[in-house]
């Protein structure tokens, strides 16, 4: 068993240094640190994936999911907006309200969950100000933390030291019981980082990638080449010649140097008789019926002689481009190879749309765009195609290589566009995930799971592989990978042994001092396990601590369930550090820096408040 307990703190520190060093993922780094502990026989392998199968775990899976949700049908953003419009041009009000909002969201909710459903708002909120997230990720974590003391449900340990003392035959903690010593820690950890937000935080850029995405994003697309001074909506009259044919049979390109994109029509739902709007992309073999609205693409003049060949009608002149996006279409910007076979041949000679089942209607060659009579420009190399069709053909189309690449993320976008519209959908499911948390209707994690379930079902997040791409799996496997090192210090002994150790070596101090003690090791482990392991862990031992000298255990398991909240100065303290680590752009040294000073300040604190409002 020494053996065992010696291995054990050897590759937890081992594991420590590596995160430190960050030359290694630190999600690599966790499963190595796993794979070790199952080598030296610390634990099973049983015991050893039990992490990929814990609740929080599949709580975070499902919170990605939720968030993805939020994120794509433009909540955040409207969410941010109402921020931004309270906060004013004031950087430090939209920075303490942001997270005193947090704060009221955490106190009913798990930490986790706050940090979840917040970082996209956040996030939003950043790029919109042209700021860094990482200035505002690590204070939400942070306060997510500290909210987690303000109501009993709000946070796993509260609910431990709670069970602990009802089963002891003390009585159970209020409701809101806790709350003095969680307003206490959100005041002192606002202050703290309302100062530290330009100094010890890092100003690294990591919006940028959203700005490229953004400029790269089909309405902006839409913007840049103009395309709705070349864009009309032509209706076919009952009576027309085009009714019945065959846009093959009618060569118009060539004949009027138009190009077709889109057709919407009108159609009836047998079952229940409601008039339905239905599009499909333009196509050769696509058959126009009575009634159809057609999006052409061309001069007006040409429009004008298309029309007048068919006894059509000019619906709509310059309707919106970004008509041409939608849950079913979009489009694209695709930038030829230096080997595409492309290369001095013309886009009509291509047969662009018969490989790919997607239209060009744009031609960018060095910032000139070029949407009319193209169809004979000889391709070039560095020449950039605007591309339009169904959603999938532009995914197909991403993962050819060889010809052309296409430029952003159309997975994306496509999200995009099917949640366009369903703010509030959204928004009604985050509510009824806080609400089923609020009154443990279910498990955390099966409300959760109900909400992600709902994001998808409603069209909020695209499809299940869109469902997938949104979670994190880095910090996915970060957590599982860690959790089971809370039982491999609790099976060696180790935590049992330091503890044991600092209440017989601050015993002699008082009571306070034993406060102390328990309260900084309950702390100083909560930086490598879960709070609720470590909470699971030293309630035991301050409930002994208090009855072996005869004073109150409220103080002793208040400490407990306050310290394994203190968990800042490590990615992989808690979910929520792991959860804004990537996001923010963070490193293990950008965690120690603003966590550990933080941690010293709550300590004195603290050991001041718990002993004022639980007396010993």
């Amino acid at each position: 068993m020494a053996l065992q307990l010696t291995l054990t703190f050897l590759i937890l520190g081992t594991t420590v240094i590596l995160f430190m060093t960050n030359r290694l993922r630190t999600d690599l780094v966790a499963v190595l640190a796993l794979l070790a502990m199952v080598l030296t026989g610390i634990l099973s392998p049983a015991e050893a994936l039990t992490g990929f199968s814990n609740s929080v775990v599949i709580m975070i899976a499902g919170l990605f999911i939720i968030g993805a949700g939020i994120l794509r049908t433009g909540l955040a953003q409207m969410a941010g907006s109402l921020l931004l419009r309270y906060s004013g041009d004031s950087e430090k009000r939209l920075f303490v309200l942001l997270l005193l909002i947090v704060a009221a969201v955490g106190a009913f909710m798990s930490n986790t969950g706050t940090v979840a459903l917040m970082m996209p708002i956040v996030v939003s909120i950043a790029i919109s100000i042209q700021s860094s997230p990482s200035k505002y990720l690590i204070p939400l974590s942070y306060m997510a933390s500290f909210s987690g003391l303000l109501t009993l449900i709000a946070s796993p340990p509260n609910l431990i030291i709670s069970q602990m003392l009802v089963d002891n035959g003390f009585e159970k903690l209020g409701f809101f019981q806790i709350t003095p010593i969680g307003i206490i820690g959100v005041v002192v950890g606002l202050i703290y980082m309302f100062l530290i937000r330009n100094t010890l935080l890092p100003a690294s850029q990591t919006s940028n990638s959203g700005a490229s995405q953004h400029k790269l994003s089909p309405k902006q697309l839409a913007i840049d080449y103009e395309l709705g001074g070349n864009l009309y909506k032509v209706k076919v009259p009952a009576d027309s010649d085009l009714a019945g044919k065959r846009l093959a049979q009618l060569k118009i390109p060539a004949s009027f140097h138009l190009c077709v994109l889109k057709i919407s029509r009108k159609s009836v739902e047998s079952m229940k008789l409601l008039p339905m709007t239905y599009q499909e992309m333009a196509g050769p073999d696509s058959i126009i019926q009575p009634k159809d609205r057609l999006y052409v693409q061309g001069s007006l003049a040409n429009v004008e002689k298309f029309v007048d060949a068919y006894g059509l009608i000019i619906e709509e002149q310059e309707p919106e481009a970004s008509e041409l996006i939608s849950k079913q279409f979009g489009i694209a910007e695709v930038l030829l190879t230096p080997h595409s076979s492309f290369i001095n041949e013309t886009i009509r000679g291509i047969g662009f749309r018969e490989k790919y089942n997607v239209n060009i209607i744009g031609l960018n060659r060095q910032g000139d765009y070029v949407v009319r009579d193209m169809t004979k420009q000889r391709l070039r190399f560095g020449d950039s195609l605007l591309i339009q069709g169904a959603w999938d053909s532009i995914e197909l189309l991403a993962k050819e290589t060889k010809d052309v690449v296409v430029i952003g993320q159309p997975k994306e976008h496509a999200g995009a566009a099917a949640a366009s519209g369903k703010a509030m959908i959204a928004g009604t499911i985050m509510v009824l995930v806080v609400g089923l948390m609020i009154l443990e209707l279910f498990p955390a994690v099966i409300s959760v799971l109900i909400g992600a379930v709902l994001m998808i079902v409603t069209g909020c997040v695209r499809n299940m592989d869109d469902a997938y791409g949104q979670i994190n799996w880095e910090s996915i496997v970060l957590i599982a990978a860690m959790l089971p090192m809370a039982t491999a210090l609790e099976k060696t002994g180790g935590m049992v042994m330091l503890a044991e150790g600092i209440v017989d070596l601050l015993g002699p101090i008082g009571p306070v001092g034993v406060l102390g003690g328990i309260f900084l090791l309950t702390m100083l482990f909560g930086q490598f396990i879960s709070n609720t392991a470590t909470a699971v862990l030293f309630a035991p031992i301050g409930l002994s601590a208090a009855l072996s000298m005869g004073v109150s255990p409220y103080p002793y398991l208040i400490a407990v369930a306050v310290g394994a909240s203190m968990a800042f100065s490590t990615p992989v303290a808690s979910p929520t550090n792991a959860l804004v680590m990537t996001a923010g752009n963070y490193r293990f040294k950008d965690f120690v820096r603003a966590g550990v000073p933080l941690q010293l300040i709550m300590f004195v604190v603290m050991l001041i408040a718990i002993p004022l409002l639980f007396p010993l």
